[in-house]
């Protein structure tokens, strides 16, 4: 039975090995403003949800009792972004030195997708909503 908690998300929060880094790359891969920055921190606005990317020596006090796991365990979320031409997209990400992990592939659920990491190992999806025929 559900609780009643609203659906809408409003942050994610990234755990990042290197603010700075992270910060060059989400300035140079997304179209998104930031509406903060401090030494530890970057929230940027993605439409109506923030991401906030957050050094990961500042994460323990928001995941106690739980330990904050290290970005060298492998990829533990998949973020997707809805394009319309995905192959445009990629060819666009590779221009600015992204490398993909994987596609352009058509998947069986009706999307074109492609993924790329973020320094920490963030995993990114774009994904194309393929026409039905």
């Amino acid at each position: 039975m559900a609780i009643g908690l609203p659906s809408e998300v409003e942050v994610i929060t990234l755990f990042v090995d290197d603010i700075a880094s992270s910060r060059a790359f989400y300035t140079r891969v997304f179209a998104c403003e930031t509406i903060w920055e401090d030494k530890v921190s970057s929230v940027l606005r993605f439409g109506g949800l923030l991401v906030n990317l957050l050094d990961v020596s500042q994460a323990s006090p928001l995941v106690e009792p739980l330990r904050v796991g290290g970005s060298s365990a492998g990829p533990r979320v998949l973020l997707t972004i809805r394009v319309v031409d995905v192959d445009q997209v990629c060819t666009a990400l590779r221009e600015i030195g992204v490398d993909l992990l994987n596609g352009p592939i058509d998947r069986p659920w009706g999307r074109r997708t492609a993924s790329f990491a973020d320094p920490s190992g963030h995993v990114w999806e774009i994904a194309q909503v393929l026409e039905r025929g």
